[in-house]
């Protein structure tokens, strides 16, 4: 059908009336003859043909064959999620999996998505620390900052007026990762400071392309951590966690690359201003890292 479409386009002049040449086959011109409703589905029927080909060639490009049988079977259920697919400059055009999204093969390409970093500091002005489960897929076992993950390809995630769907986004994972109840850790209470785009590689497979979106709050919390998702967690002062980067450059400890880019940049300014963040808060520009 393909085929036959084509030569019919070849062999249309459309700029008047319409005269088939001679390389289409004579009872097909009859039959589909521009005007026609003949002719408008068949365009229909092989455009709606090619759209699928093109579908189906994206999807194999993106799915090359990487094995997730070893990997957590919780986990592997979370690759399923449809992450927020943007460009350089943090606008949305379109949605892939989080499998997709995390594979280095596709990295490599330029595939980049939208993300979030909460730090969570307490009355005592000491920030939550986690250190990632074994189980995860992307750097197993590093130490982090309270909450990171990725807003969802859905109504209330997508909405951009103020971050309000990344804010969402943190709420949920907050209650999922930490168990910390919903009502405790509001969209409203969480301040949006900045952005910053960075990429690493986990291993050979998987890594993280990412623009993320850097959250604060202070306040006292309840935790209850789901231990598929978080291995240990601690509050730590600001000499605890320069004392944390500093046995991580010897190798004694491992933290996430998003969160020491963080840490060696903006983290002890911010940190040192907790009560005047208005200052920091840039939503313009997006850090390069």
């Amino acid at each position: 059908m393909v085929r036959a479409l084509w030569a019919v386009l070849r062999a249309v002049t459309f700029q008047g009336a319409a005269v088939l040449k001679t390389n289409a086959p004579a009872g097909f011109a009859r039959a589909y003859q521009p005007q026609t409703g003949a002719f408008r589905r068949l365009v229909a029927a092989c455009s709606r043909s090619l759209s699928s080909d093109v579908r189906r060639q994206q999807c194999s490009a993106k799915m090359p064959n990487i094995t997730t049988d070893h990997l957590d079977e919780k986990q592997v259920q979370l690759l399923a999620e449809m992450c927020i697919l943007i460009d350089e400059n943090d606008q949305r055009i379109g949605a892939d999996t989080k499998k997709n999204c995390h594979l280095n093969i596709n990295i490599e390409k330029g595939l980049l998505h939208r993300a979030f970093s909460v730090f969570i500091f307490n009355s005592e002005e000491k920030l939550l620390l986690q250190q990632r489960s074994d189980a995860k897929i992307t750097f197993p076992g590093c130490f982090t900052n309270t909450c990171c993950s990725h807003p969802l390809y859905t109504d209330s995630e997508l909405e951009e007026k103020d971050a309000i769907g990344v804010r969402r986004a943190a709420q949920r994972r907050l209650e999922a990762e930490l168990g910390i109840p919903i009502e405790q850790v509001t969209p409203d209470e969480m301040a949006y400071l900045t952005r910053i785009h960075y990429k690493a590689q986990s291993d050979g497979d998987w890594g993280e392309h990412e623009i993320d979106y850097i959250l604060f709050m202070q306040k006292d919390v309840e935790l209850s951590p789901d231990p598929n998702e978080i291995k240990s967690h601690c509050y730590v002062s600001k000499e605890e966690l320069r004392q944390m980067l500093e046995k991580a450059k010897r190798k004694e400890l491992e933290i996430t690359p998003w969160f020491q880019l963080i840490a060696e940049t903006f983290l002890f300014k911010w940190w040192d201003n907790l009560q005047n963040l208005k200052q920091f808060m840039d939503h313009t520009n997006i850090h390069r890292m």
